[in-house]
Parts: C-alpha cells; sequence; structure tokens
C-alpha cells in the first residue's frame, strides 16, 4: 500500500486518527519514534520557526524544503498544510500541490479562506471550483493526494459558524474533498452535526474546551489535529529555561 493509500485507510478506522503536527524534520522524527501513524505540519509552528508570522508569509520554496526533507527522513505519511495555496490562482496551487506529490507528500490542508491583514472567507461557488479544478487535474494525472479542506465559519468566530460550516460540505464532498477540517469548532453538538452532514472523515483540533479523544470518538471524528499547540508548549518551557538560566545563574534547570 502506498503512502496515500496508508494515510486514506487511517481516517476510516473507529478510533480517529492523532496526527501529530510538526515544525521541523527533528520533530518529526521524535512523532514517527512515539508510535504516531501519521504527521503534518503546522503551518503557524513552521513559519515562527523561520521568523513569520502565520499566513503564507513564509516563503513556499522555504515550506517545500522543509517537507521535501521530511518526506526523506521519515517513513509514515506526511502531510502539509498549504494554507490558501500559496497562490492566488488556480494554476498555481495546482503547481505547488504537483511538487509536494513528486517528493513523497501524502496530504495536503487548503483552507476556504484567504489569508491577508484580515482573513476572508470565499463564497462557497468560488472555492468549490477551485476545489474540483484541482480535484479532477490530480485525478487526470493519476496524482493521489489526500484534500483536506479546512473551513474557517468556527476560526473566524462567525456568529452563524455551524450554520456556514454545514452549507458548505456537501458543496466540498461533490468537489472532491477527501476530508473535513472544522478548526475551532468545540462544542459536542455542533461536532455531531457536522460529522452527520457529510460521508467524509472529519477532522477537529485541539483546543482547551474540545471534548476528550473518547467522546470524539463517540461523536464520530475521524481525525485530531495539535496544531500549533504542541510547539507553542515546547517553545514556553525553552523561555522558562531561558530566563531561569539568567535569573539564577545556574544551568540546573537543563539536568
Amino acid at each position: 500500500m502506498n503512502s496515500f493509500d496508508t494515510f486514506s485507510q487511517l481516517h476510516q478506522n473507529s478510533t480517529p486518527l492523532l496526527l501529530g503536527n510538526i515544525w521541523d524534520v527533528h520533530s518529526a522524527l521524535l512523532f514517527e519514534a512515539n508510535g504516531y501513524k501519521a504527521i503534518g505540519t503546522s503551518s503557524q509552528a513552521i513559519a515562527k520557526t523561520f521568523g513569520y508570522e502565520d499566513g503564507e508569509n513564509i516563503p513556499f520554496e522555504t515550506l517545500f524544503l522543509i517537507a521535501k526533507r521530511v518526506t526523506e527522513a521519515v517513513k509514515i505519511p506526511f502531510s502539509v498544510d498549504l494554507e490558501g495555496g500559496y497562490s492566488r490562482t488556480i494554476d498555481g496551487i495546482i503547481e505547488n500541490i504537483t511538487k509536494l506529490h513528486a517528493i513523497g507528500v501524502a496530504g495536503i490542508n487548503l483552507e476556504d479562506s484567504i489569508p491577508g491583514t484580515t482573513r476572508q472567507l470565499q463564497s462557497i461557488h468560488e472555492f468549490q471550483k477551485t476545489l474540483s479544478t484541482i480535484a479532477n487535474h490530480l485525478n487526470r494525472n493519476n496524482m493521489k493526494v489526500f484534500l483536506n479542506i479546512r473551513t474557517d465559519g468556527f476560526l473566524l468566530d462567525m456568529e452563524t459558524a455551524l450554520k456556514e460550516t454545514l452549507s458548505r460540505l456537501k458543496s466540498y464532498e461533490e468537489a472532491g474533498a477527501n476530508g473535513i477540517f472544522v478548526p475551532c469548532i468545540t462544542q459536542s453538538n455542533d461536532i455531531s452535526e457536522v460529522v452527520k452532514a457529510t460521508t467524509l472523515p472529519v477532522n477537529v483540533m485541539c483546543m482547551p474546551t474540545l471534548p476528550s479523544f473518547e467522546d470524539l470518538q463517540k461523536l464520530g471524528v475521524k481525525r485530531v489535529s495539535m496544531g500549533p499547540f504542541t510547539a507553542m508548549y515546547i517553545h514556553k518551557r525553552a523561555e522558562e529555561a531561558i530566563h531561569s538560566i539568567q535569573q539564577n545563574n545556574s544551568f540546573s534547570i537543563l539536568f
């Protein structure tokens, strides 16, 4: 079974796939060594690692080099957070996906909002056209890439987030999505409504009030992501250690 097939199958188990979100090659190797079945980049964590703000500010070429090195270093399926596609044209997005597929990336995340000074949610019709064109191109060229489509109503904290999310699911499913990602959704009733509204595997993300893994499984969730929070936790511990060394004139905190 190839990487795409393995990755796809991991979304069909009764137990949700716990995705290790990485920010460099070393973190990818740590997740693999600790038994994680698949990994994916966190766009925010990688951007911060290279001194950029999240939202496609890191050059695609830099992201690609990281992805290439990760695929060379690990054997488990690897997905790349492509944000809005790192291009404002469909051809440009397809070109970027093609490059990632060529180095062995099993999947991508693609968002239905456009990053910028203020994040803008695309119209259903506009994004469906983009997604359909991408999916058709992949199929015609026998390029297997798991298209995990992120819809951002909850992330944007819209008053009508659930209604907006539900209105988009069928369109994205028909356009060729392989999975649906709803970051910042946390209420069990909302998650249940989303899961019931699509045949695609639903992906949720680490949040302070996210239900337990056991409850997410009961709700029918198929994938749970960490987002940038593991990297943020590690950076916080590093900050505490750096501060302690200076304040206490001692390296004892490191041992």
